[in-house]
């Protein structure tokens, strides 16, 4: 894939003057930052769907939606989702949600003449056993892992159906695949979390409580890539903005840690001294994730900027202060 020069990408404000975008899930914790992209590239007409007017899983309240907006590019962030925990419990909802949601949209953005139509996918769609780094074009090559399958499955499934619109009708659909998300405003709730707020939460409590220990999931083996949300949110809205073409994308940092020395790091930062136990009967999870990146590099520019443990520090210091205006 050649590389465009920066002479033949958009200017960033021109390219959003005038346009109407929606964007789902614009209230949660990656889009709240590709809102902010948005409005700092002059941005003014941003919809941001609340699910108590319109429940994407419905067909008639995303034909409304649309037709409400009118917009000219969606990009579709919305989604259910939760840590390994939740996805054992709730793999049907998981699936139905999330298919549903993106199926819909696709199709009733197709119908409405929506110029370009952006999907978020996850890394959770990758087999299990995909050799490192995961580069796009393993993505069928084998089985998801199993806790999470059902959720990876449905959000590929749109990949498909974008691909299938784009041959054709002709509509302009891309696909990206962050890596797992952290930063600031993200979920700690323990029941649905995923391993970093929770890892800071559990952290941060045994410390405030003089906790002798902390049981962790798993055996700390398994490896993952993590990426800020803020650097995340920029290569959403790049994307947009420059990328067309039918191919998927990964999103990531290329930074690759081992859960244990994550427990161990996240310990530090917090100030937790007690000792860390490995609940074994636990699942692990995928065994690795590292994204290969330069698709998104080549395609549209796009690097991570943050360093691991700085970001780690500014989450940290935002659940802190959440914390403490309750």
């Amino acid at each position: 894939m050649t590389t465009p020069s920066n002479t033949e990408w958009p200017d960033s404000n021109e390219f959003w003057r005038g346009k109407r975008v929606i964007v789902t899930g614009g209230s949660g914790f990656l889009g709240s930052f590709v809102i902010e992209r948005l409005r700092a590239r002059g941005a003014e007409q941003i919809i941001i769907p609340r699910s108590s007017e319109y429940d994407l899983v419905e067909g008639a309240a995303v034909r409304r939606l649309i037709a409400d907006a009118q917009p000219h590019i969606i990009l579709h962030l919305a989604a259910r989702v939760g840590g390994i925990g939740a996805n054992r419990e709730h793999p049907a909802d998981f699936f139905y949600a999330n298919l549903m949601m993106g199926a819909q949209l696709i199709h009733e953005a197709w119908q409405a003449g929506v110029e370009k139509f952006v999907t978020i996918g996850t890394v959770c769609s990758y087999p299990k056993f995909t050799p490192v780094p995961f580069k796009e074009d393993d993505l069928w090559n084998g089985y998801p892992e199993e806790t999470n399958a059902p959720y990876g499955i449905a959000k590929k499934a749109l990949l498909v159906q974008g691909q299938a619109y784009r041959q054709q009708y002709g509509f302009n659909a891309i696909y990206l695949l962050p890596v797992n998300l952290y930063g600031p405003r993200d979920n700690f709730d323990p029941a649905s979390s995923h391993v970093i707020p929770a890892l800071i939460r559990k952290c941060l409590e045994a410390r405030d409580a003089g906790a002798a220990e902390i049981v962790a999931w798993g055996d700390g083996s398994p490896t993952r890539e993590f990426v800020y949300a803020e650097d995340t949110a920029e290569g959403i809205v790049l994307a947009a903005e420059r990328y067309s073409g039918d191919e998927p994308v990964n999103l990531g940092s290329s930074y690759e840690i081992s859960i244990k020395d994550l427990t161990e790091l996240i310990a530090r930062l917090t100030g937790f001294t007690g000792n860390i136990t490995w609940d074994a009967s636990k699942p692990n999870g995928q065994p690795r994730r590292k994204l290969d990146i330069a698709r998104a590099h080549d395609s549209f520019g796009f690097a991570a900027t943050t360093r691991f443990e700085d970001g780690l520090r500014k989450t940290i210091d935002w659940y802190e202060q959440a914390r403490a205006e309750r």
